[in-house]
């Protein structure tokens, strides 16, 4: 027969052994968060999301508008060409920020250009000389937005 340990006191039935008064302090009660706390904080966490989505929605913008850059061209020491496709609504005209960097990736070069739907909106294809400070050797489109 194997005898098991347990946390009770030889002969109980059971119960825990009552631990000596004042030994060990008394218990404190659980304090719970006041409701008004609650409901603050909860406002203000749903305030910092939406604002924090606000702010990608911003960076990473509306779907209907974006563009690729299929050629860059004619560079040199003050200018690249550059040309884009751009994706955009029917009805809507974009602004698209293009740059230029130098072989150090320093930006030599910015400036945002107005886009007006062609005969695909879907397809605009766009070319746009670029000035630059120094000598380019890529063109970039860094996005479009409603203009």
């Amino acid at each position: 027969m194997t005898e098991t340990s347990t946390n009770t006191p030889t002969g109980t039935t059971g119960e825990r052994a009552p631990w000596p008064a004042g030994r060990y302090g008394r218990r404190r009660e659980r304090r719970s968060m006041p409701r008004t706390a609650v409901v603050a904080l909860a406002a203000v966490t749903a305030v910092a999301m939406s604002a924090v989505g606000w702010q990608l929605f911003r960076a990473y913008g509306d779907g209907d508008y974006s563009a690729s850059v299929t050629r860059f061209t004619d560079m040199a020491d003050d200018q690249v060409v550059i040309t884009i496709l751009v994706r955009m609504p029917a009805d809507g005209t974009a602004t698209c920020t293009l740059r230029a960097r130098n072989a150090a990736g320093v930006q030599v070069g910015i400036e945002d250009v107005t886009v007006s739907p062609g005969p695909d909106p879907a397809r605009t294809q766009v070319t746009h000389r670029l000035v630059t400070s120094g000598r380019p050797v890529t063109g970039e489109v860094k996005g479009c937005r409603p203009a």
